[in-house]
């Protein structure tokens, strides 16, 4: 993993200490080495977390193909590398090194624009030939890449932050991108960024910039097809899917963990990950997530029935895994809110961020890359507006309980709450109308389409941006299994029936990996992150927040602190099944944070 910049000038004026300002800021995603390529229109510039071929994956990279030179800087990870390493070596191609950077590199002179569509893994590059650049993202976006256009020059990052060292590039929000982050915020509509001027590079897109300018386009889309198989095909087709996905991904030359919660999805990617690691005689490192003093203070709730710390330890014996328990203490958990939004660069998730940011400096100091359970819910099913039509077919987004709650807090004149409340409606109600699905499909079918479509697109997008930040922050590079193409193509079709048997959440999933797991953990139901429970992080954030309030010229301006007051003595959720009243005061300290931090102009 890495981090990528680049400048692009076509009318010969590029500034290279700008790019070396802009990589400097993103060193963290990539602490092993730097580089950078320039000529008359061109700079790029590469941080490298060296994670397979450490000693020659060196960027950026350049060859000499048919007279012509080809330049890139890339970030992600390639899991068919073997496979396309052998398909362009019958092409010709001789290779110098073992890293995946050079496969991506000859895929794109060999396949050209269709390169994208032969990758299976997570990334973002830039590839330059001297007459246009071309840029790529993997299928669900899990690797970052941001934009701007000023004056025909165009200028990308892996991170926002490099970007606003541009002096040309505004700190402008707009009244839309302010009602993204009161209605919509840590979810935000693909292609936009907080800031009027930075665009980001969507998932499953393309770009071309030249001397004609920009052209964007998508070169993968989710299909709705007939399925025609019976249940037992579905069970060993997932199972061969799920179990091939993970162990691609255990490809590495650096230390190898996973996270395991204990959960379902986690406790699949550990044991799959564990009998592999058994057959060449190691053993698997893993680590569960808890909070100080959560014992004493946990209570079990519709969202979060149980605590997870007894299933993470049952299952990491049954295993014989090396497992370690991180414990967050309460004031980690308050002081980081601010350091993970400069790690967003946007409004995020409150102490969901800052609680992955702890875990993740922790992992670092012995593992380099970690193999993680996200993306499993959206596919399989797992959430309930999957089979509650209420949920669903409102006018909302299902996952946001309170949707009016946050703009509420604010004075009309700055939220102007009706129309923003109209804006992201109409997104959503858009959103509802672009799910690929098929005459045949039954209302129950129809319904967990629609609901995995929107759950990849807009739930999943946001957990996997929290993931790459909090993770890369400290160098460490967490891989997401569940975010193959292949299961999500194929599942996407699986009758639901097949996927709710017996009325149970994934029961695909469970079915189809039984034989790794004890009846304990395969049926357990659902639980999400872990937060704290712990009444003492209230009072941490209840003393930041109204510290930050006092000395805030735009709290004290725009908050309603009446309406603030009767929102946090609640005890409701009003975002997925986490954020709370103490989230909803982290969330107000990050908000403030980013405002002022980011000298951030709210614009019509």
């Amino acid at each position: 993993m890495c981090s990528i910049c680049g400048e692009i000038d076509f009318s010969g004026a590029p500034s290279p200490s700008l790019l070396r300002e802009m990589s400097s800021t993103l060193v963290h995603r990539g602490p092993d080495a730097s580089g950078d390529f320039c000529d008359s229109c061109v700079t790029l510039c590469h941080n490298r977390l060296a994670v397979v071929d450490v000693e020659n994956g060196a960027q950026p990279m350049s060859v000499i193909y048919g007279n012509k030179k080809y330049t890139i800087v890339y970030n992600g990870e390639i899991y068919n590398t073997r496979e396309l390493r052998c398909e362009l070596e019958k092409c010709g191609i001789e290779f110098k090194t073992n890293c995946d950077t050079e496969v991506v590199l000859y895929s794109y002179i060999v396949f050209g624009e269709n390169a994208p569509s032969r990758l299976n893994g997570i990334f973002a590059f830039c590839v330059y030939d001297g007459e246009k650049a071309f840029f790529a993202r993997d299928r669900f976006g899990v690797k970052p890449l941001f934009y701007a256009i000023i004056d025909k020059t165009l200028y990308f990052a892996s991170e926002i932050k490099a970007l606003l060292k541009c002096d040309k590039i505004t700190r402008n929000v707009t009244k839309e991108a302010l009602w993204e982050i009161l209605y919509l915020s840590p979810n935000f509509v693909e292609g936009h960024s907080h800031f009027k001027d930075i665009l980001e590079l969507g998932a499953a897109q393309c770009m071309t910039f030249d001397k004609n300018g920009l052209k964007k386009w998508k070169y993968w889309r989710i299909e709705a097809r007939e399925y025609y198989r019976d249940k037992k095909y579905a069970y060993e087709k997932t199972e061969y899917l799920v179990s091939d996905a993970i162990k691609r991904q255990l490809v590495s030359d650096v230390p190898l963990c996973t996270l395991l919660s204990g959960g379902l999805d986690s406790s699949v990617v550990s044991a799959v990950a564990s009998e592999e690691y058994k057959k060449s005689g190691r053993t698997l490192s893993t680590y569960s997530f808890e909070y100080e003093g959560n014992k004493e203070s946990f209570k079990s709730g519709l969202f979060q029935p149980e605590s997870d710390d007894e299933y993470a330890l049952y299952l990491a014996d049954y295993l014989g895994t090396k497992h370690t328990v991180l414990t967050c203490p309460q004031e980690k958990l308050a002081t980081l809110l601010t350091e993970s939004t400069l790690y967003r660069d946007m409004v995020g998730q409150g102490d969901i961020d800052s609680s992955l940011l702890y875990f993740c400096k922790e992992i670092k100091k012995e593992h380099t890359v970690s193999l993680s359970g996200e993306c499993s819910d959206e596919i399989f099913g797992g959430y309930p507006w999957f089979y509650r039509p209420e949920m669903l077919y409102s006018d909302f987004f299902p996952w946001i309980h309170a949707p009016r709650l946050r703009a509420s807090l604010f004075k009309d004149k700055l939220s102007r709450s009706d129309e923003g409340y109209e804006y992201i409606s109409s997104i959503y109600k858009k959103s509802l109308g672009e799910c690929p699905i098929l005459d045949s499909d039954s209302d129950e079918m129809k319904m967990s389409r629609i609901a995995s479509h929107l759950s990849v697109n807009y739930f999943m997008s946001s957990l996997l941006q929290r993931k790459d930040r909090m993770s890369m922050a400290s160098g460490l590079e967490v891989r997401v299994p569940f975010a193959d193409h292949r299961i999500y193509e194929f599942v996407y079709n699986v009758p639901w029936e097949i996927k709710f048997e017996g009325g149970v959440e994934k029961a695909l999933l469970r079915n189809a990996m039984s034989r790794y797991l004890p009846d304990k953990i395969l049926w357990r139901k659902k639980s999400p992150y872990p937060k704290t429970h712990n009444p003492k992080y209230m009072e941490l954030v209840s003393k930041m927040f109204w510290a930050r309030y006092e000395k805030s010229h735009y709290l004290k301006e725009n908050l309603d602190r009446v309406a603030l007051e009767a929102a946090i003595s609640g005890k409701a959720t009003w975002f997925g099944q986490l954020m709370a009243a103490p989230q909803l005061l982290a969330w107000l300290i990050q908000f403030d944070f980013w405002l002022e931090h980011y000298n951030v102009n709210i614009v019509e």
